[in-house]
Protein backbone atom coordinates (compact mmCIF):
# COMPACT_ATOMS: atom_id res chain seq x y z
CA UNK A 1 0.00 0.00 0.00
CA UNK A 2 1.35 3.17 -0.99
CA UNK A 3 2.57 5.75 2.30
CA UNK A 4 0.41 8.78 0.80
CA UNK A 5 -2.69 7.33 -1.23
CA UNK A 6 -4.09 8.75 -4.55
CA UNK A 7 -6.69 11.38 -4.07
CA UNK A 8 -10.32 10.70 -4.90
CA UNK A 9 -9.80 12.84 -8.47
CA UNK A 10 -7.22 9.94 -9.59
CA UNK A 11 -9.95 7.11 -9.54
CA UNK A 12 -10.14 5.83 -12.99
CA UNK A 13 -13.67 5.63 -15.13
CA UNK A 14 -12.87 2.11 -16.09
CA UNK A 15 -12.86 -1.24 -14.83
CA UNK A 16 -15.26 -2.87 -12.45
CA UNK A 17 -15.03 0.36 -10.32
CA UNK A 18 -15.60 3.02 -12.84
CA UNK A 19 -19.26 3.39 -12.59
CA UNK A 20 -19.01 3.64 -9.09
CA UNK A 21 -16.38 6.37 -9.08
CA UNK A 22 -18.02 8.25 -12.39
CA UNK A 23 -21.86 8.42 -10.63
CA UNK A 24 -21.73 11.42 -8.38
CA UNK A 25 -19.20 13.28 -10.88
CA UNK A 26 -21.97 13.06 -12.56
CA UNK A 27 -24.24 14.33 -10.57
CA UNK A 28 -22.26 17.07 -10.33
CA UNK A 29 -22.09 17.82 -14.00
CA UNK A 30 -25.35 17.46 -14.56
CA UNK A 31 -26.15 20.05 -11.81
CA UNK A 32 -23.74 22.48 -13.80
CA UNK A 33 -24.90 22.26 -16.70
CA UNK A 34 -28.46 23.55 -15.08
CA UNK A 35 -26.71 26.01 -13.55
CA UNK A 36 -24.69 27.45 -16.22
CA UNK A 37 -27.62 27.47 -18.77
CA UNK A 38 -29.77 29.44 -16.17
CA UNK A 39 -27.19 31.59 -15.61
CA UNK A 40 -26.74 32.29 -19.40
CA UNK A 41 -30.12 32.07 -19.98
CA UNK A 42 -30.29 32.46 -23.49
CA UNK A 43 -28.38 31.39 -26.64
CA UNK A 44 -24.79 32.43 -25.78
CA UNK A 45 -23.36 34.84 -23.04
CA UNK A 46 -24.41 38.67 -23.40
CA UNK A 47 -21.00 41.18 -23.36
CA UNK A 48 -18.75 39.49 -26.27
CA UNK A 49 -15.33 38.33 -25.29
CA UNK A 50 -14.11 40.11 -22.94
CA UNK A 51 -17.46 38.87 -20.50
CA UNK A 52 -16.39 35.86 -20.84
CA UNK A 53 -12.70 36.04 -20.32
CA UNK A 54 -13.74 37.43 -16.86
CA UNK A 55 -15.95 34.60 -16.50
CA UNK A 56 -13.59 32.55 -17.05
CA UNK A 57 -10.89 34.69 -14.73
CA UNK A 58 -13.30 33.74 -11.90
CA UNK A 59 -12.46 30.26 -11.85
CA UNK A 60 -9.20 31.06 -10.33
CA UNK A 61 -5.59 29.66 -11.75
CA UNK A 62 -5.30 27.61 -14.59
CA UNK A 63 -2.52 25.66 -13.08
CA UNK A 64 -2.90 25.60 -8.93
CA UNK A 65 -0.21 24.08 -7.25
CA UNK A 66 -2.81 22.07 -5.20
CA UNK A 67 -6.19 20.63 -6.97
CA UNK A 68 -9.39 21.76 -5.54
CA UNK A 69 -11.05 17.97 -5.79
CA UNK A 70 -12.88 16.49 -7.93
CA UNK A 71 -16.43 18.05 -7.25
CA UNK A 72 -15.19 21.34 -7.29
CA UNK A 73 -13.10 21.26 -10.09
CA UNK A 74 -16.28 20.00 -12.48
CA UNK A 75 -18.68 22.03 -10.94
CA UNK A 76 -16.87 25.13 -11.07
CA UNK A 77 -15.46 24.91 -14.43
CA UNK A 78 -18.51 23.59 -15.96
CA UNK A 79 -20.76 25.70 -14.46
CA UNK A 80 -18.80 28.51 -16.49
CA UNK A 81 -18.43 26.66 -19.43
CA UNK A 82 -22.00 26.17 -19.79
CA UNK A 83 -22.82 30.00 -18.75
CA UNK A 84 -20.08 30.71 -21.31
CA UNK A 85 -21.53 28.91 -24.33
CA UNK A 86 -23.01 28.94 -27.18
CA UNK A 87 -25.47 26.26 -26.69
CA UNK A 88 -26.52 25.06 -30.00
CA UNK A 89 -29.87 23.64 -27.77
CA UNK A 90 -31.17 27.01 -28.12
CA UNK A 91 -33.19 27.95 -30.66
CA UNK A 92 -31.83 31.05 -31.60
CA UNK A 93 -28.79 30.06 -31.86
CA UNK A 94 -28.83 29.05 -35.69
CA UNK A 95 -25.50 30.63 -37.11
CA UNK A 96 -23.51 27.83 -38.18
CA UNK A 97 -23.54 23.67 -39.14
CA UNK A 98 -22.80 23.29 -35.32
CA UNK A 99 -26.21 20.55 -34.46
CA UNK A 100 -27.40 20.14 -30.69
CA UNK A 101 -26.13 16.77 -29.95
CA UNK A 102 -28.71 13.89 -28.84
CA UNK A 103 -29.03 13.20 -25.07
CA UNK A 104 -28.82 9.24 -26.20
CA UNK A 105 -25.67 10.01 -28.07
CA UNK A 106 -24.02 12.68 -25.20
CA UNK A 107 -24.53 9.54 -23.21
CA UNK A 108 -23.13 7.11 -25.69
CA UNK A 109 -20.08 9.63 -25.97
CA UNK A 110 -19.46 9.18 -22.07
CA UNK A 111 -19.14 5.54 -22.54
CA UNK A 112 -16.65 5.32 -25.23
CA UNK A 113 -14.63 7.96 -22.63
CA UNK A 114 -15.08 5.62 -20.16
CA UNK A 115 -13.85 2.43 -22.19
CA UNK A 116 -11.50 4.76 -23.93
CA UNK A 117 -10.88 2.44 -27.06
CA UNK A 118 -8.12 3.21 -29.08
CA UNK A 119 -8.98 2.50 -32.91
CA UNK A 120 -5.39 2.13 -34.23
CA UNK A 121 -4.99 -2.04 -33.24
CA UNK A 122 -7.57 -4.40 -32.56
CA UNK A 123 -6.18 -5.31 -29.26
CA UNK A 124 -7.08 -2.04 -28.01
CA UNK A 125 -10.30 -2.06 -29.03
CA UNK A 126 -11.74 -5.07 -29.92
CA UNK A 127 -15.68 -4.61 -29.95
CA UNK A 128 -15.61 -0.88 -31.06
CA UNK A 129 -13.35 -2.23 -34.17
CA UNK A 130 -16.47 -4.51 -35.05
CA UNK A 131 -18.91 -2.09 -35.02
CA UNK A 132 -17.15 0.18 -36.51
CA UNK A 133 -16.31 -2.67 -39.61
CA UNK A 134 -20.35 -3.68 -39.84
CA UNK A 135 -21.94 -0.10 -39.34
CA UNK A 136 -19.28 2.01 -41.84
CA UNK A 137 -20.26 -0.59 -44.60
CA UNK A 138 -24.04 -0.22 -43.95
CA UNK A 139 -23.93 3.58 -44.09
CA UNK A 140 -21.51 3.16 -47.13
CA UNK A 141 -24.26 1.00 -48.59
CA UNK A 142 -26.92 3.82 -48.16
CA UNK A 143 -24.82 5.91 -50.18
CA UNK A 144 -23.73 3.55 -52.95
CA UNK A 145 -26.56 0.91 -52.71
CA UNK A 146 -25.08 -0.43 -56.28
CA UNK A 147 -21.72 -0.32 -55.34
CA UNK A 148 -19.70 -3.75 -55.19
CA UNK A 149 -18.78 -3.18 -51.90
CA UNK A 150 -19.17 -0.16 -50.24
CA UNK A 151 -17.22 0.79 -46.88
CA UNK A 152 -16.53 4.06 -45.47
CA UNK A 153 -14.18 5.94 -42.98
CA UNK A 154 -14.59 7.41 -39.97
CA UNK A 155 -13.24 10.94 -39.65
CA UNK A 156 -13.21 14.13 -37.56
CA UNK A 157 -15.26 15.60 -39.95
CA UNK A 158 -15.93 16.95 -43.55
CA UNK A 159 -12.56 18.76 -43.80
CA UNK A 160 -10.23 15.29 -42.84
CA UNK A 161 -13.10 13.57 -45.05
CA UNK A 162 -12.83 16.21 -47.93
CA UNK A 163 -8.76 15.21 -47.41
CA UNK A 164 -9.12 11.99 -48.20
CA UNK A 165 -10.98 11.92 -51.24
CA UNK A 166 -8.85 14.28 -52.97
CA UNK A 167 -5.80 12.12 -51.57
CA UNK A 168 -7.30 8.82 -52.94
CA UNK A 169 -8.27 10.69 -56.58
CA UNK A 170 -4.17 10.84 -56.20
CA UNK A 171 -3.08 8.16 -55.54
CA UNK A 172 -5.48 6.26 -57.92
CA UNK A 173 -4.65 8.51 -60.72
CA UNK A 174 -1.37 10.86 -60.69
CA UNK A 175 0.68 13.00 -58.29
CA UNK A 176 0.11 15.32 -61.57
CA UNK A 177 -3.64 15.33 -60.23
CA UNK A 178 -5.94 18.64 -61.58
CA UNK A 179 -8.85 19.52 -58.74
CA UNK A 180 -11.96 21.31 -60.58
CA UNK A 181 -14.77 22.91 -58.49
CA UNK A 182 -17.07 25.94 -57.64
CA UNK A 183 -16.45 28.75 -55.85
CA UNK A 184 -19.20 27.27 -53.38
CA UNK A 185 -17.05 24.43 -52.35
CA UNK A 186 -15.94 24.43 -48.99
CA UNK A 187 -12.57 26.00 -47.93
CA UNK A 188 -11.15 22.69 -47.21
CA UNK A 189 -11.11 21.34 -50.88
CA UNK A 190 -8.12 23.94 -51.13
CA UNK A 191 -6.55 23.12 -47.79
CA UNK A 192 -6.10 19.27 -49.31
CA UNK A 193 -4.96 20.87 -52.44
CA UNK A 194 -1.95 22.62 -49.99
CA UNK A 195 -1.46 19.57 -47.83
CA UNK A 196 -0.74 17.01 -50.41
CA UNK A 197 1.04 19.73 -52.72
CA UNK A 198 -0.81 19.82 -55.67
CA UNK A 199 -1.66 22.94 -57.75
CA UNK A 200 -4.53 25.09 -56.23
CA UNK A 201 -8.22 24.05 -57.35
CA UNK A 202 -9.46 25.72 -60.35
CA UNK A 203 -12.48 27.65 -58.70
CA UNK A 204 -15.60 28.04 -61.81
CA UNK A 205 -17.99 31.01 -60.45
CA UNK A 206 -21.21 29.79 -59.12
CA UNK A 207 -23.11 32.96 -59.89
CA UNK A 208 -26.76 30.80 -59.12
CA UNK A 209 -25.20 29.56 -56.05
CA UNK A 210 -24.18 25.83 -57.90
CA UNK A 211 -21.70 24.74 -59.89
CA UNK A 212 -22.90 24.03 -63.70
CA UNK A 213 -22.69 21.49 -65.59
CA UNK A 214 -22.07 23.43 -68.97
CA UNK A 215 -19.21 25.40 -66.95
CA UNK A 216 -17.47 22.06 -65.84
CA UNK A 217 -18.06 20.64 -69.32
CA UNK A 218 -16.52 23.86 -70.77
CA UNK A 219 -13.64 23.68 -68.21
CA UNK A 220 -12.63 20.04 -68.85
CA UNK A 221 -12.85 20.62 -72.47
CA UNK A 222 -10.26 23.30 -72.01
CA UNK A 223 -7.70 21.37 -70.63
CA UNK A 224 -8.42 18.47 -73.03
CA UNK A 225 -7.40 21.15 -75.68
CA UNK A 226 -4.42 22.01 -73.74
CA UNK A 227 -2.89 19.02 -73.51
CA UNK A 228 -2.91 18.14 -77.03
CA UNK A 229 -0.06 20.60 -76.93
CA UNK A 230 1.09 20.38 -73.67
CA UNK A 231 1.48 16.31 -73.33
CA UNK A 232 -0.87 13.76 -72.06
CA UNK A 233 -4.12 14.43 -70.28
CA UNK A 234 -3.77 15.80 -66.68
CA UNK A 235 -6.00 13.69 -64.18
CA UNK A 236 -8.88 15.74 -63.07
CA UNK A 237 -10.91 15.43 -59.57
CA UNK A 238 -14.49 17.21 -60.31
CA UNK A 239 -15.67 18.41 -56.66
CA UNK A 240 -19.18 18.72 -56.22
CA UNK A 241 -21.06 19.91 -53.32
CA UNK A 242 -24.21 18.82 -51.26
CA UNK A 243 -25.09 21.18 -48.84
CA UNK A 244 -22.96 24.15 -48.92
CA UNK A 245 -21.80 26.11 -46.22
CA UNK A 246 -23.47 29.85 -46.78
CA UNK A 247 -26.86 28.83 -48.35
CA UNK A 248 -27.29 24.85 -48.31
CA UNK A 249 -27.41 24.60 -52.14
CA UNK A 250 -27.03 21.09 -53.66
CA UNK A 251 -25.13 20.92 -56.87
CA UNK A 252 -27.00 19.38 -59.92
CA UNK A 253 -25.42 15.88 -58.99
CA UNK A 254 -26.98 13.53 -62.17
CA UNK A 255 -25.78 16.13 -64.83
CA UNK A 256 -22.56 16.70 -63.26
CA UNK A 257 -21.64 13.35 -63.05
CA UNK A 258 -22.73 12.55 -66.76
CA UNK A 259 -20.36 15.66 -67.69
CA UNK A 260 -17.47 13.25 -65.56
CA UNK A 261 -18.06 10.33 -67.09
CA UNK A 262 -18.22 11.42 -70.41
CA UNK A 263 -14.81 12.58 -70.30
CA UNK A 264 -13.59 9.97 -68.75
CA UNK A 265 -13.63 8.20 -72.39
CA UNK A 266 -10.00 10.75 -72.95
CA UNK A 267 -8.83 11.45 -69.22
CA UNK A 268 -8.38 9.68 -66.33
CA UNK A 269 -10.93 11.65 -63.91
CA UNK A 270 -12.71 10.72 -60.76
CA UNK A 271 -16.02 13.02 -58.83
CA UNK A 272 -15.87 13.54 -54.96
CA UNK A 273 -19.09 14.82 -53.39
CA UNK A 274 -18.92 16.74 -50.54
CA UNK A 275 -21.87 16.32 -48.59
CA UNK A 276 -20.83 16.91 -45.46
CA UNK A 277 -24.50 18.57 -44.80
CA UNK A 278 -26.74 17.61 -46.82
CA UNK A 279 -25.95 13.90 -47.06
CA UNK A 280 -28.36 13.04 -43.86
CA UNK A 281 -30.89 13.79 -46.30
CA UNK A 282 -30.61 9.94 -47.71
CA UNK A 283 -32.78 9.03 -44.19
CA UNK A 284 -35.69 10.75 -45.38
CA UNK A 285 -37.92 9.28 -48.22
CA UNK A 286 -39.64 13.03 -48.33
CA UNK A 287 -35.78 14.87 -49.18
CA UNK A 288 -33.19 11.96 -50.34
CA UNK A 289 -34.79 12.73 -54.33
CA UNK A 290 -32.41 15.81 -53.89
CA UNK A 291 -29.19 13.81 -53.52
CA UNK A 292 -30.33 12.03 -56.53
CA UNK A 293 -26.59 11.28 -58.22
CA UNK A 294 -24.94 10.96 -55.15
CA UNK A 295 -23.90 7.07 -55.53
CA UNK A 296 -22.08 7.83 -58.65
CA UNK A 297 -19.53 9.63 -56.74
CA UNK A 298 -15.78 7.72 -56.53
CA UNK A 299 -16.06 9.53 -53.13
CA UNK A 300 -18.64 11.08 -50.85
CA UNK A 301 -17.68 12.83 -47.58
CA UNK A 302 -20.71 12.92 -44.85
CA UNK A 303 -20.75 14.54 -41.62
CA UNK A 304 -23.19 13.14 -39.11
CA UNK A 305 -22.40 16.03 -36.71
CA UNK A 306 -24.28 18.30 -38.41
CA UNK A 307 -27.59 17.32 -39.56
CA UNK A 308 -26.73 14.43 -37.70
CA UNK A 309 -26.94 15.47 -34.14
CA UNK A 310 -24.41 14.10 -33.16
CA UNK A 311 -21.57 15.66 -30.64
CA UNK A 312 -18.91 16.47 -32.47
CA UNK A 313 -17.07 14.48 -34.16
CA UNK A 314 -18.90 12.20 -36.10
CA UNK A 315 -17.37 12.28 -39.97
CA UNK A 316 -17.20 9.79 -42.74
CA UNK A 317 -15.77 9.09 -46.21
CA UNK A 318 -17.69 6.55 -48.30
CA UNK A 319 -16.77 4.12 -50.97
CA UNK A 320 -18.41 2.14 -53.53
CA UNK A 321 -15.59 -0.45 -53.61
CA UNK A 322 -13.18 -0.82 -50.29
CA UNK A 323 -10.39 -1.52 -52.40
CA UNK A 324 -10.62 1.79 -52.96
CA UNK A 325 -8.92 2.20 -49.64
CA UNK A 326 -5.82 0.30 -50.20
CA UNK A 327 -3.48 3.48 -50.69
CA UNK A 328 -4.25 4.11 -46.97
CA UNK A 329 -2.36 0.91 -46.08
CA UNK A 330 0.50 1.39 -43.29
CA UNK A 331 2.65 -1.13 -41.28
CA UNK A 332 3.43 -0.36 -38.06
CA UNK A 333 4.94 -3.74 -36.44
CA UNK A 334 3.98 -3.06 -32.67
CA UNK A 335 0.29 -2.33 -34.35
CA UNK A 336 -0.30 -4.70 -37.39
CA UNK A 337 2.60 -7.19 -37.60
CA UNK A 338 2.38 -9.33 -40.42
CA UNK A 339 2.34 -12.59 -38.86
CA UNK A 340 -0.56 -10.96 -36.92
CA UNK A 341 -2.97 -10.12 -39.87
CA UNK A 342 -2.23 -13.46 -41.43
CA UNK A 343 -3.31 -15.12 -38.23
CA UNK A 344 -6.72 -13.29 -38.83
CA UNK A 345 -6.46 -10.06 -36.31
CA UNK A 346 -8.10 -7.41 -38.29
CA UNK A 347 -5.69 -4.28 -39.58
CA UNK A 348 -6.79 -0.66 -38.53
CA UNK A 349 -4.12 1.64 -39.98
CA UNK A 350 -5.35 1.97 -43.06
CA UNK A 351 -8.63 3.08 -41.82
CA UNK A 352 -7.20 5.92 -40.80
CA UNK A 353 -4.73 8.82 -41.41
CA UNK A 354 -4.73 9.15 -37.47
CA UNK A 355 -3.79 6.82 -35.53
CA UNK A 356 -5.30 7.09 -32.05
CA UNK A 357 -8.35 7.69 -32.41
CA UNK A 358 -11.70 7.77 -30.30
CA UNK A 359 -14.28 4.99 -31.00
CA UNK A 360 -16.65 7.68 -32.65
CA UNK A 361 -18.73 5.17 -34.09
CA UNK A 362 -20.54 4.08 -30.69
CA UNK A 363 -22.64 7.08 -30.60
CA UNK A 364 -23.49 7.14 -34.07
CA UNK A 365 -24.59 3.02 -33.41
CA UNK A 366 -26.91 4.06 -30.20
CA UNK A 367 -28.43 7.04 -32.22
CA UNK A 368 -29.22 4.71 -34.63
CA UNK A 369 -30.04 1.69 -32.71
CA UNK A 370 -32.29 4.12 -30.41
CA UNK A 371 -34.42 5.68 -33.21
CA UNK A 372 -34.04 3.75 -36.71
CA UNK A 373 -33.73 5.32 -40.03
CA UNK A 374 -37.76 6.39 -39.30
CA UNK A 375 -36.77 8.55 -36.74
CA UNK A 376 -33.92 9.90 -37.75
CA UNK A 377 -35.80 10.64 -41.03
CA UNK A 378 -38.30 12.45 -38.19
CA UNK A 379 -35.76 14.63 -37.04
CA UNK A 380 -34.82 15.38 -40.84
CA UNK A 381 -38.56 16.48 -42.25
CA UNK A 382 -39.15 18.55 -38.77
CA UNK A 383 -35.92 20.65 -39.73
CA UNK A 384 -36.63 21.31 -42.97
CA UNK A 385 -40.32 21.96 -42.11
CA UNK A 386 -38.86 24.40 -39.48
CA UNK A 387 -36.93 26.11 -42.19
CA UNK A 388 -39.39 26.45 -44.89
CA UNK A 389 -41.46 28.31 -41.88
CA UNK A 390 -39.03 30.41 -41.26
CA UNK A 391 -38.66 31.24 -44.91
CA UNK A 392 -42.48 31.91 -45.27
CA UNK A 393 -42.47 34.07 -42.44
CA UNK A 394 -39.42 36.48 -43.96
CA UNK A 395 -40.70 36.67 -47.47
CA UNK A 396 -44.61 37.66 -45.79
CA UNK A 397 -42.61 40.54 -44.15
CA UNK A 398 -42.64 43.79 -45.76
CA UNK A 399 -38.96 45.26 -44.11
CA UNK A 400 -37.17 41.70 -44.71
CA UNK A 401 -36.03 39.77 -48.15
CA UNK A 402 -35.83 36.38 -48.80
CA UNK A 403 -32.44 35.37 -50.58
CA UNK A 404 -34.50 31.88 -51.88
CA UNK A 405 -36.20 29.11 -50.69
CA UNK A 406 -34.25 26.76 -48.38
CA UNK A 407 -32.90 23.81 -50.18
CA UNK A 408 -31.79 22.11 -47.04
CA UNK A 409 -32.57 23.96 -43.54
CA UNK A 410 -30.37 27.17 -44.04
CA UNK A 411 -32.07 30.63 -44.87
CA UNK A 412 -30.46 33.77 -45.98
CA UNK A 413 -32.08 37.40 -45.31
CA UNK A 414 -31.83 40.76 -44.77
CA UNK A 415 -33.59 43.58 -43.98
CA UNK A 416 -34.52 46.06 -47.01
CA UNK A 417 -32.49 48.84 -48.06
CA UNK A 418 -30.21 47.90 -45.59
CA UNK A 419 -26.61 48.50 -46.42
CA UNK A 420 -23.80 45.54 -46.43
CA UNK A 421 -22.43 47.10 -42.95
CA UNK A 422 -25.66 47.25 -41.06
CA UNK A 423 -26.57 44.02 -41.93
CA UNK A 424 -22.73 42.71 -40.13
CA UNK A 425 -23.47 45.18 -37.37
CA UNK A 426 -27.34 44.18 -36.43
CA UNK A 427 -25.02 40.48 -36.04
CA UNK A 428 -22.95 41.55 -33.79
CA UNK A 429 -25.01 43.44 -31.67
CA UNK A 430 -27.54 40.26 -30.99
CA UNK A 431 -24.36 38.04 -30.35
CA UNK A 432 -23.16 41.11 -28.21
CA UNK A 433 -26.67 41.23 -26.23
CA UNK A 434 -26.81 37.40 -26.38
CA UNK A 435 -29.55 37.42 -27.58
CA UNK A 436 -29.20 35.66 -31.05
CA UNK A 437 -26.22 33.91 -32.91
CA UNK A 438 -27.37 34.10 -36.73
CA UNK A 439 -24.34 33.55 -39.30
CA UNK A 440 -23.11 35.72 -42.36
CA UNK A 441 -23.09 34.59 -45.91
CA UNK A 442 -22.65 36.25 -49.09
CA UNK A 443 -24.52 35.89 -51.98
CA UNK A 444 -26.63 37.79 -55.52
CA UNK A 445 -29.50 39.57 -54.47
CA UNK A 446 -32.49 39.93 -57.15
CA UNK A 447 -30.68 42.59 -58.79
CA UNK A 448 -27.45 40.14 -59.53
CA UNK A 449 -25.20 42.05 -56.65
CA UNK A 450 -23.17 40.50 -54.38
CA UNK A 451 -24.81 41.64 -50.87
CA UNK A 452 -24.20 40.24 -47.03
CA UNK A 453 -26.74 38.25 -45.94
CA UNK A 454 -27.56 37.08 -42.07
CA UNK A 455 -27.85 33.59 -42.03
CA UNK A 456 -30.11 31.10 -39.79
CA UNK A 457 -28.35 27.41 -40.08
CA UNK A 458 -31.76 25.56 -38.34
CA UNK A 459 -30.69 22.02 -36.84
CA UNK A 460 -32.77 22.19 -34.17
CA UNK A 461 -35.72 19.91 -34.44
CA UNK A 462 -37.44 21.04 -31.22
CA UNK A 463 -37.68 24.54 -33.05
CA UNK A 464 -41.39 25.92 -32.06
CA UNK A 465 -43.04 28.50 -34.59
CA UNK A 466 -43.36 30.58 -31.58
CA UNK A 467 -39.25 30.40 -31.81
CA UNK A 468 -38.95 31.25 -35.16
CA UNK A 469 -41.74 34.13 -35.05
CA UNK A 470 -39.43 35.66 -32.12
CA UNK A 471 -36.05 35.48 -34.22
CA UNK A 472 -37.67 37.45 -37.14
CA UNK A 473 -38.84 39.93 -34.50
CA UNK A 474 -35.00 40.31 -32.95
CA UNK A 475 -34.08 41.14 -36.21
CA UNK A 476 -36.34 43.67 -37.25
CA UNK A 477 -36.53 45.32 -34.15
CA UNK A 478 -32.53 46.32 -34.72
CA UNK A 479 -32.68 46.50 -38.47
CA UNK A 480 -32.93 50.34 -39.86
CA UNK A 481 -36.35 52.14 -40.02
CA UNK A 482 -37.16 52.25 -43.83
CA UNK A 483 -37.14 56.38 -45.04
CA UNK A 484 -40.48 58.33 -44.96
CA UNK A 485 -41.35 59.23 -48.66
CA UNK A 486 -40.99 63.31 -48.14
CA UNK A 487 -43.14 64.21 -51.27
CA UNK A 488 -46.32 62.54 -49.31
Amino acid sequence: MPANPLPDAALLAGGAAGPRALRPLLDTVLDALAEGAAARCGPLPAGGPDAVTQLLERCGPTLPDHGTGALDALHTLVTALAAGAADPADPHCAAHLHAPPLAVAAAADLAASALNPSMDSWDQAPAASALEERLTRDLAALVHPRGPGPDALVTTGGTEANLLGVLLARERLSPRLALLCGANAHHSVHRAAWLLGLPAPTVLPTPRGILDPAAVHDALTGLDTLNCTAGPPTPVLVVATAGTTDSGAIDPLPALADTVAAHRRGRPSAFHIDAAYGGALLFSPAHRAKLAGLDRADTVTLDLHKLGWQPVAAGLLTVPDGRALAPLGHRADYLNAEDDTDAGLPDLLGRSLRTTRRPDILKIAVTIRALGTAGLAALVERTCDAARDLADRVAAEPRLTLHARPAISTVLFRPVGAADEQVAAIRRRLLTEGRAVLGRARARDHDGRTVLWLKATLLNPHAQPSDLAALVKLVLDQAPRPRKDSSR
